[in-house]
């Protein structure tokens, strides 16, 4: 989804809950999160009134899998 200050990877919605994931390749977790805080991606979701839920993960190419994510809660 794109915003103002940049594309979000993922936005899933539930009747609770909203949950945006910013994705790294060979990266890492908490730089994933930074991006989504540096660039307020929650910022057109803040009004809607859902709990809003933060994941940053890495995908690790030498794994094929993800090797670290971080989650954090908002409100």
């Amino acid at each position: 989804m794109q915003t103002a200050s940049g594309r979000i990877d993922l936005r899933v919605k539930t009747p609770e809950y909203l949950y945006l994931f910013e994705f790294k390749v060979n990266r890492s977790a908490r730089e994933a999160m930074d991006q989504i805080n540096s660039r307020d991606y929650l910022l057109p979701f803040r009004a809607d009134g859902s709990k809003i839920i933060k994941v940053g993960a890495n995908f690790d190419d030498a794994i094929r899998s993800i090797s670290d994510w971080i989650v954090e809660a908002e409100g």
